[in-house]
């Protein structure tokens, strides 16, 4: 008998993490980071509570941290297994993973300092999550798979990984073991949106895992959300003569936007404009998805080429050192700046928001998912102010959410998706996403299409497969 366990993304949308054990395996799918939140530290020091070391093997969906971000701790409690995942993804971690844990060592040393400051300090120094080093050894242990080729990771179970349409390299992941077939399919990508290829359709499954981030709503078309970006950037750029502030993913998102940006300057519907990317995360990821680009689609390819002849149109500036990046702040009008974190959480976009927020003259552009808890939240749901760098900051410059470039499939297309299995799986596991949206696609499922045992986990149920 095999069992599924959700050690994440179970009733929210972060820290994605599944035991599957039985019959002498144990495997993972994903081991995420629990993002958002005052408890989330707490969260992440507290997961992974099960011996590591039994594990098999990993199976990694995608690079995001909140899918990967736990791996440097899973290895530094003993894991001495693979973890397989695209080669596309494994270029992303290597910028991701080392990222995420500088951030964890840092975050180490500010509280040991704040600790001091409070004269508290023999409650003993807070540890990193991992470390560097940590992040390093994590990453020795990853193996490169290829879309649509089925691979045996251990004698009894066989694997393949098809293009999911989130991010580059991001996989639907379809697992042959104990006699069923178990999909997981990870976070899929909205159908027809740019930069990358639609999921890819499956046609059966025994036991189905599916994400639901906006299983409770839809997207903006393509066209809706090209008129809101056109509308914010005008009023801004002309007649309100402030600078746009867009928080953006560092590995998806950002590229989406410079797409979408060189696309409308190509049509002659925004003037040749210069972009200010200031995240070297998102700047490393630009330069790994050009060295993917056959997994781009065939309209991001054109453009691409065509940026390559008219560079002039869109003066795309990757902004490296701490001096380039503090002197944007000094621009009061006609910065167009694109920084990460996504949710605001932490980065360089922190500090233009610090230094924009408070003028009326300008505006923030909201394109991605804010969980709880995060400081974008709190933007999107109107806050006055904010706490940033322990400092309150009025909230008077316009705050956009452009939701048409979601890199999740909203609500009709997780359920196009599901169309395509020839038959209900006898089980259907519904995750990732807040409870109202999870509750919301799992009746929509049930209703729609007629599947009967769909179920919303919560965090450390044990189901059988």
């Amino acid at each position: 008998m095999m069992n599924i366990q959700f050690h994440g993304a179970a009733g929210e949308v972060t820290g994605s993490c599944y035991l599957v054990s039985g019959n002498g395996i144990r495997f993972l799918v994903d081991c995420g980071m629990f993002q958002g939140g005052r408890d989330a530290g707490m969260k992440n020091l507290r997961a992974l509570p099960f011996d590591v070391r039994s594990l098999d093997f990993v199976l990694l969906t995608h690079a995001h941290i909140d899918h990967s971000g736990l791996l440097p701790r899973l290895v530094m409690l003993g894991f001495k297994g693979a973890i397989h995942t695209t080669a596309a993804t494994i270029d992303l971690l290597q910028v991701m993973l080392l990222d995420s844990a500088h951030i964890q060592e840092k975050e180490a040393e500010w509280q040991l300092r704040n600790r001091h400051r409070r004269a508290a300090s023999a409650r003993g120094a807070q540890s990193p999550l991992y470390t560097v080093t940590q992040a390093m050894e994590a990453l020795k242990r990853l193996r490169p798979v290829t879309y649509g080729e089925i691979f045996v990771p251990h004698p009894d179970v066989r694997v393949c990984f098809h293009d999911a349409g989130h991010i580059l390299g991001s996989a639907i992941i379809e697992v042959s073991v104990g006699g069923r077939k178990i999909v997981f399919s990870g976070d899929l990508g909205q159908p027809g949106r740019p930069v990358m290829n639609d999921p890819t359709p499956i046609a059966e499954a025994d036991v189905l895992v599916v994400e639901s981030t906006y299983g409770n709503r839809l997207h903006r078309s393509l066209q809706e959300t090209e008129s809101e970006l056109l509308s914010a950037l005008r009023r801004t750029l002309t007649e309100g003569r402030g600078n746009v502030i867009i928080p953006a993913f560092a590995v998806g998102r950002t590229q989406e936007l410079i797409y979408v940006l060189a696309g409308l300057v190509r049509a002659g519907r925004l003037a040749p404009m210069r972009l200010y990317v200031d995240s070297p995360m998102a700047s490393a990821a630009t330069r790994i998805t050009l060295n993917h680009e056959s997994l781009l689609d065939a309209e991001t390819r054109s453009l691409i080429e065509w940026l390559r002849q008219n560079p002039r149109q869109l003066d795309v500036r990757f902004i490296a050192d701490v001096e380039e990046s503090m002197a944007l702040n000094d621009i009061r009008q006609g910065a167009v700046i694109i920084s990460a974190s996504g949710m605001c959480e932490a980065g360089r976009i922190k500090y233009h928001l610090q230094h924009n927020l408070p003028r009326p003259e300008c505006a923030v552009l909201i394109t991605g998912f804010q969980a709880a808890g995060t400081l974008g939240r709190r933007l999107v749901d109107g806050a006055r102010s904010v706490r940033i760098f322990g400092q309150q900051v009025s909230v008077r410059a316009s705050i956009h959410t452009i939701g048409g470039l979601s890199a999740h499939a909203d609500q009709a297309a997780l359920l196009g998706w599901l169309r395509n299995f020839r038959r209900p799986p006898e089980r259907t596991f519904v995750v990732h996403g807040e409870p109202f949206a999870a509750e919301t696609l799992a009746a929509a499922v049930r209703e729609q299409l007629g599947w009967r045992n769909v179920e919303v986990p919560a965090l450390r149920d044990e189901m059988p497969l």
